[in-house]
């Protein structure tokens, strides 16, 4: 999963941009609201954290822009806690708001909260067959026994699940699980496809040639 992260404050944006990585998500980064907006509106984010006070835009200002256009879920973050800023966030479009200081743990299970939702799948464990997803521990296992994956692996395989039935285009599993530092090979998909088959079955993700992936179980 894809997320961008929107703050000013640099020790935070460097701290949240290393928690999230070793969380498994592909993150993109901004330090001001215009640079945010921009990239926000160019890419297919899975979740945009969101500061408020930001420097060019404020983040209510990226929030009604952004709105026009796409419905990324959006966490906002905020130092005023009080109701008429929560009410304001929510009613601009915001689809969850913490306040700072927060616990990174919730920040996290915040935005998997939001991710799973925007998917259409509210809870947190995915079943295919005997394969079973747990998308707070990122672990998996099949027929009760655990499966080691990679960051990558896994995060291809929690992508495919959300989306199961539907066709996934290799463009959009780029778009979604690496940053725009990333150096996308062109086969850096089918090597790690191979090797999710080959820990999980072969016939679990079937390649439309040409196209892209899919669970259909």
């Amino acid at each position: 999963m894809r997320v961008l992260v929107v703050e000013d404050e640099p020790r935070l944006l460097r701290n949240l941009a290393k928690a999230l990585r070793e969380e498994g998500y592909a993150v993109d980064t901004a330090d001001a609201g215009d640079d945010g907006l921009f990239k926000a509106e160019t890419y297919n984010y899975d979740a945009v954290v969101l500061d408020i006070m930001l420097p060019r835009l404020d983040g209510w200002e990226v929030l009604g822009r952004l709105r026009k256009t796409k419905q990324t879920p959006v966490l906002m973050l905020t130092a005023r806690d009080t109701s008429k800023d929560r009410v304001k966030g929510l009613d601009t479009g915001a689809d969850d708001y913490l306040v700072k200081p927060f616990d990174l743990s919730e920040l996290l299970a915040r935005l998997r909260a939001l991710i799973r939702r925007s998917a259409g799948n509210a809870h947190p464990e995915l079943e295919i067959e005997d394969i079973r997803l747990d998308t707070r521990a990122k672990t998996v296992t099949k027929s009760g026994q655990p499966i080691t994956l990679t960051a990558r692996e896994y995060a291809i395989l929690e992508y495919l699940a959300q989306h199961r039935g539907e066709l996934v285009t290799r463009t959009e599993l780029y778009e979604h699980l690496f940053d725009e530092t990333d150096d996308t090979l062109s086969n850096l998909l089918d090597v790690h496809v191979f090797s999710i088959r080959k820990k999980l079955g072969h016939d679990l993700i079937t390649t439309r040639r040409g196209q892209g992936y899919c669970i259909e179980a």
